[in-house]
């Protein structure tokens, strides 16, 4: 039985707490918009820690790597960010978004 987006968010978010108490520095990619073709809808969210663990999915893998590489900053000390990947952008052909959509990720430390 599929959980809800909801659960889902809630799990993402207790295990994120329990990374942090544990001692790790920890952040959150959510995706909070799209336009056309998206491979996960807004809502979705990663979670990375200092030992590169992760959880959960903003784009089904397609740019994920260039979201852990942003939230390694962040956890560093680099602010907020809200990135954006879409086919126009040469980035989105060098991380593989090649859906035809555009989605726009927001990434922050978990303090």
């Amino acid at each position: 039985m599929a959980q809800s987006k909801l659960t889902q968010t809630e799990d993402l978010l207790a295990e994120a707490a329990r990374w942090r108490d544990e001692g790790h520095d920890v952040a959150v990619a959510t995706v909070v918009q799209t336009w056309g073709s998206s491979p996960r809808p807004v809502g979705s969210q990663l979670i990375v820690d200092d030992g590169l663990r992760l959880q959960g999915s903003v784009s089904g893998g397609c740019i994920e790597g260039a979201v852990v590489h942003e939230a390694q900053a962040i956890m560093a000390g680099a602010p907020p960010k809200l990135l954006e990947f879409g086919v126009t952008d040469e980035q989105a052909w060098d991380v593989g978004l090649a859906c035809g959509g555009t989605v726009k990720v927001f990434v922050e430390r978990v303090e």
